[in-house]
């Protein structure tokens, strides 16, 4: 008799994902690759045999991630990988520290090796939310290059997606925003979520039939939190009004969205190249005859490049700097985040820190 069919289901997802690292990893060898030839090269002599790819799970100790690092501890050495695992101590709760410990325990007892629990302070920049991932995002690409992992596995389902997909949805955001969260992301592709697929549902059974032990983060049922009133208020009055099935549509509109903002980031990214004069500054006219959709990645672009925040650079700046170039009137210059400033210079556009 095979597995549970919830634990079938989150396997298969982590093999798929192992498979496409271990492929990488044949390609491109890294640090650990040894030439194959060439001068000074001394017969016949032996090769050191390359290392196989760590990739780590992070994990917090609820049902997604521990469903996840127990389909890697499963996977990972039937295909030659080796399987590590980190859990985060945001300090935000009381005890926090114990309960990350009781985390290293259960992925010691997976099998799991390296495994770390990681302290970071959060700050309050961007609110709580905001503050707590990016706390949380660089502790985990420290630990990726203390331990030189290939990549980092994310337990985020369906239903993470469909949540970030209607948060975009309430900013106002452009379709990179409604695209949610991809599949692979990070530099040189280091984060990779198996369970975009999967419902949340189906990670819980999986720990269920297992017999994992789960902890039930307070602050995902704290109405003080944005996605979690989205979570047990919004989705749930939107399906009781919509009918089964938004989740998985909005899932299906981040994809969809993901590869239309994909092809305008392209088109943007040769469109910029035409724009430059000789110095490498902008041209109001050349930006004008771009479409709107095209003319605007590239302003977002110019100003992220110039000293601009990524996370605090929102549509309603860029369309302020896209008034420079679609409704001169003689305004004057634009601050943007960062202490970076739009202004157009004869028929240019310059955009820098100052």
């Amino acid at each position: 008799m095979g597995p549970h069919p919830a634990v079938a289901a989150i396997r298969l997802a982590v093999r798929r994902v192992l498979h496409d690292i271990l492929d990488e990893h044949t390609r491109n060898p890294g640090e650990h690759g040894r030439p194959s030839g060439g001068p000074g090269r001394i017969p016949d002599a032996p090769r050191e045999r390359e290392p196989s790819p760590l990739v780590l799970v992070a994990c917090s100790g609820g049902a997604d991630s521990m469903a996840l690092a127990s389909a890697l501890a499963f996977e990972a050495p039937r295909l030659g990988v080796r399987a590590g695992g980190v859990t985060i101590d945001h300090g935000l709760q009381a005890g926090s520290d114990l309960r990350a410990a009781e985390v290293t325990l259960r992925l010691r007892g997976l099998g799991l090796d390296p495994v770390e629990s990681v302290a970071v302070t959060v700050g309050r920049e961007g609110g709580p939310e905001a503050a707590a991932r990016d706390a949380r995002y660089a502790a985990l690409d420290a630990a990726a290059e203390r331990h030189g992992a290939a990549a980092v596995l994310l337990g985020h389902t369906r239903d993470d997606q469909a949540e970030t997909v209607l948060l975009g949805l309430a900013r106002g955001s452009g379709i990179r925003s409604l695209s949610g969260m991809a599949a692979v992301s990070g530099a040189d592709g280091r984060y990779r979520r198996p369970f975009l697929r999967l419902d949340r549902q189906t990670a819980r059974k999986a720990c269920m039939a297992q017999s994992l032990p789960v902890w039930d983060d307070p602050h995902n049922t704290d109405p003080a939190y944005t996605r979690s009133r989205l979570r047990h208020e919004g989705l749930p009055a939107l399906e009781k009004a919509l009918g089964k099935g938004v989740v998985e549509a909005l899932a299906r509109t981040a994809r969809l969205s993901r590869d239309d903002a994909d092809a305008l980031d392209a088109w943007a990214g040769r469109a910029e190249a035409g724009v430059r004069d000789a110095d490498g500054r902008l041209e109001c006219a050349g930006l004008h005859a771009l479409p709107p959709a095209v003319r605007r990645r590239v302003l977002r672009r110019a100003a992220i490049d110039a000293g601009a925040p990524a996370g605090s650079l929102f549509a309603r700046h860029i369309e302020e700097v896209d008034r420079l170039i679609t409704g001169w009137r003689g305004q004057g210059a634009i601050n943007l985040p960062g202490r970076v400033v739009a202004r157009r210079q004869g028929g240019r556009l310059v955009i820098r820190q100052g």
